[in-house]
């Protein structure tokens, strides 16, 4: 894109009340994927005041400890005190739990992909992630957020929160970040000028580059003036509700599903995680300055619907001679896709809170750049 513009991602801390779903999701998921690698699951949480509903699709021999789970998920993320108006000790667990339809479980079964739709996976030069500038910093001022809470250093902090970071591009590069919001849930006693100054001092200036804030960037604070009443109490929390904070920002498309709770036999979360893959390694190998593919699926089919990358002009090579590289190259198959990445593990709770690409920790396969040599020789670069 030429011009001027500006572009806004956002993100949410663990305490958020849809990232407490997708919390519990994955570490129920986590749990059953350690005991039965080949179990079917797709399970989806729903919190509110008090309570917190799981439900979902099970196929699997092993024990649930669900209310354990929960708990101890809840307790962690730092709802522990009953005036938070959720707490892991006093809330009501609720399931509704059964088994996977035979009728896509005779699909599945024989390779095939456990429904239809069509996945994105997006990489750019913008960052060393080779992620959307916006995106990462949103994710590190949430998690930020979170640290200073939990380490004491922002003692008077509550686990919900919320952050949003406004970047100025040129000509399609980003120059500065203008504008940083934060949402913080904080204890009724301090006041708004005691929160404006510790997160500029604690959270903004540690994560923010000097070099990156523009010449009078706002850092803009709980903008009611108050968020003392948060999490499950102040808004119904839903497994799947934050997908674009999950992925790019808004800065690349999404396909039709979310990520949180299904095994990766749903293509939803193994062909996402397989396009940032691919989309990874061929920016990585310098094929492109931008690259989006999309896969497309039928359900009970092994092989893909369709394939198509996208450049937007910053590609070396024609986009279709890249994505015969990605055909001919990359098995888009569940099995192929689950295999490379090795996704029969219980590597998902850590995914569900900041972000699911554009990190560096061990679990997440899908970033590794093992096949930029491959994507070189086939493009002749």
């Amino acid at each position: 894109m030429a011009g001027m513009y500006r572009l806004t991602s956002e993100s949410v801390t663990e305490g958020h009340p849809d990232k407490i779903c997708d919390q519990v999701s994955d570490a129920l998921l986590d749990h059953v994927i350690a005991h039965d690698p080949t179990a079917r699951v797709a399970i989806e949480t729903l919190v509110t005041t008090g309570i917190c509903l799981v439900a979902g699709e099970v196929t699997t021999e092993c024990y649930i400890p669900v209310e354990h789970i929960v708990r101890d998920t809840v307790r962690e993320i730092g709802y522990t005190r009953a005036k938070y108006g959720f707490d892991c000790e006093t809330i009501g667990v609720l399931t509704a739990i059964h088994e996977q339809s035979p009728d896509i479980k005779q699909g599945v079964d024989v390779g095939g992909a456990g429904d239809q739709g069509m996945m994105f996976g997006y990489a750019c030069t913008e960052t060393s992630e080779l992620m959307p500038l916006p995106i990462m910093l949103a994710h590190k001022l949430a998690k930020r957020l979170a640290e200073v809470r939990k380490n004491d250093q922002v003692e008077y902090l509550r686990p919900d929160g919320k952050t949003q970071v406004t970047v100025e591009y040129e000509d399609g590069r980003p120059q500065a970040v203008t504008k940083v919001l934060l949402a913080a849930q904080h204890s009724p006693e301090v006041g708004t000028e005691e929160i404006e100054a510790d997160l500029k001092e604690y959270v903004v200036e540690p994560i923010v580059p000097a070099e990156l804030q523009a010449d009078g960037m706002e850092i803009l604070v709980n903008r009611t003036g108050r968020f003392v009443v948060g999490g499950p109490q102040a808004d119904t929390g839903m497994t799947g509700r934050k997908i674009i904070v999950d992925t790019y920002g808004g800065l690349a498309r999404h396909g039709g599903g979310c990520f949180s709770g299904k095994d990766p036999t749903k293509v939803d979360r193994s062909g996402s995680y397989m396009m940032r893959y691919i989309a990874k390694n061929l920016v990585a190998a310098g094929v492109a300055d931008r690259c989006e593919l999309q896969v497309s699926y039928a359900i009970g089919d092994p092989q893909p619907f369709s394939v198509a990358v996208f450049t937007f002009g910053t590609g070396k090579i024609a986009d279709e001679q890249i994505a015969e590289i990605v055909i001919n190259n990359f098995d888009l198959s569940p099995k192929g896709m689950i295999e490379k990445l090795h996704l029969r593990r219980p590597i998902y709770k850590k995914t569900a809170a900041y972000g699911h690409f554009g990190r560096s920790e061990p679990e997440f396969t899908w970033e590794k750049l093992d096949a930029v040599e491959m994507i070189k020789e086939e493009a002749g670069l």
